[in-house]
């Protein structure tokens, strides 16, 4: 398995530090509002990795943060008039409902910055006392020019940059050393939450939060640090500097990083009226639609959100749960469950037709190994459902409908994807009209049955006239 890593400019075979076991830090989001779908792209292409490295039998620790202090929280609640502990708690919550409906797997630890406050402290004094750090009037700052290799992920040139720096004159530019030190501590200002430290009464910095998150779930080196390529300068290259500064060791081995999300080629904000919430999307789309349309493109590829895109991958989504259900129908059609019926018998020749359906995971396995290309992975997914509409017919054995189904399934929960949807009860006016819809039918009221049928689709449940019966399905 092969991972583009940012740091190195190039793709790099995947060794973890221990062998069977992934250390994966991936940056969350500043819960201050609901989530938009710049943060779920992330959130879904990291998540579909960690779903991969557990199709290849590693044990995952994932951690991704939820930074809940910051000062877009505490604007929202300065306005709604409330603490900026409830604000953050609040939007939490929504992000998981959001990620849920994403199927986005909770992560192995779910941090919150407020609750490692102590974790900082000891940090930044540990950074302090071994000469990396320095306290002016309160605020205390990394000293960038103590660590070497500063710049070392962003591959910027720090020469142009301190100059651009001193060119903005910065408020309290004055107190820094160096115009690219950052921030580890600052003071409380009125009406912000504020916590005890040696140096003032305050909070700390963004930057060091992930180090100190990173650090007590993961150890004090990882294997992946993951996120939006926006995060690389200063945000991923500050933790680099001060994990490593503070820890002694080298803070992660790989770093991924996942292009912007455009909205119609044009970057998203709320000032041009192309701000999409991922709860907006929820109200047309089922987010599973969502979810394919971010897995079509390489994460690393730029990737453009638009209405004619969404609805393709709508229909994409639609053709690969319409051939699982056909699979189920055909497997289930003499009742039992479907990992009875793929246990049954197969038919003369249908053993080769097995193994070719089975060949399309190594195919599927290929791709994601060549740095958790998602969309090439799709392509064999497609190419998975045409062979099964071709060779797995009325005349095929439940148990070869059941074992078709079982790869196509195995390499869709891997992309995340649920093609396999429990039908909901319908209530009993409903059923009524299909009742009345099938005597019409008999009776040759064929007027009556379109009406019906017609109805129906209206409320959103699609009737499918079948030799077993009458299906349905919610469009």
């Amino acid at each position: 398995m092969k991972i583009f890593n940012s740091l190195t400019m190039s793709k790099q075979e995947f060794k973890p530090l221990e062998e069977g076991k992934v250390s994966m830090y991936v940056c969350g989001p500043t819960v201050y509002n609901l989530i938009h779908i710049g943060n779920a792209r992330p959130m879904i292409v990291f998540d579909t990795f960690r779903r991969y490295l557990e199709h290849k039998g590693y044990e995952v620790n994932y951690v991704s943060n939820f930074t809940d202090v910051d000062d877009k929280i505490i604007k929202a609640a300065n306005e709604e008039g409330v603490s900026s502990e409830e604000i953050a708690n609040r939007y939490i919550e929504e992000c998981k409902k959001d990620m849920a409906a994403m199927n986005v797997k909770p992560a192995t630890t779910h941090p919150q910055a407020t609750k490692e406050i102590d974790g900082m402290i000891s940090m930044i004094g540990k950074l302090i006392e071994d000469g990396h750090a320095y306290e002016k009037n309160g605020t205390v700052y990394f000293s960038t020019r103590s660590f070497r290799d500063y710049g070392e992920l962003s591959h910027k040139n720090l020469d142009d940059l301190r100059s651009g720096f001193r060119s903005l004159k910065v408020s309290g530019e004055e107190e820094k050393e160096d115009p690219l030190d950052f921030v580890l501590w600052k003071p409380k200002k009125e009406g912000e939450p504020a916590w005890i430290s040696p140096w003032s009464d305050g909070r700390p910095g963004w930057h060091i939060e992930c180090s100190v998150m990173a650090k007590r779930y993961l150890g004090d080196t990882i294997d992946i640090h993951a996120g939006g390529e926006d995060l690389i300068f200063p945000h991923h290259e500050n933790e680099i500097a001060q994990s490593t500064c503070a820890n002694g060791a080298p803070f992660a081995h790989y770093w991924m990083h996942n292009a912007f999300l455009n909205i119609d080629n044009k970057k998203m904000s709320k000032s041009l009226g192309n701000f999409f919430t991922v709860r907006d999307i929820s109200k047309k789309y089922d987010l599973q639609v969502l979810r394919l349309f971010m897995l079509s493109a390489h994460y690393r590829s730029p990737l453009n959100f638009s209405a004619d895109l969404m609805e393709a991958a709508k229909a994409s989504l639609e053709r690969i749960r319409t051939a699982a259900e056909r699979l189920k129908d055909l497997a289930l059609r003499d009742g039992g469950d479907l990992k009875a019926c793929a246990e049954g018998a197969l038919k003369d020749g249908e053993l080769a037709t097995v193994a070719e359906a089975e060949a399309f995971i190594g195919r599927f396995d290929e791709k994601m190994d060549d740095d958790n290309n998602t969309a090439d992975a799709l392509s064999v997914v497609f190419d998975l459902v045409r062979f099964a509409n071709v060779n797995v017919t009325e005349e095929s054995s439940a148990a070869l409908a059941a074992k078709v189904l079982a790869v196509l399934q195995e390499l869709c929960d891997v992309l995340g994807l649920i093609i396999l949807t429990e039908k909901e009860d319908l209530d009993s006016e409903i059923e009524e009209l299909i009742a009345k819809r099938q005597e019409a039918r008999k009776a040759r009221d064929f007027a009556t049955a379109d009406r019906i049928r017609d109805d129906l689709k209206a409320r959103g449940i699609e009737l499918l006239d079948t030799k077993d019966g009458v299906k349905w399905k919610k469009i």
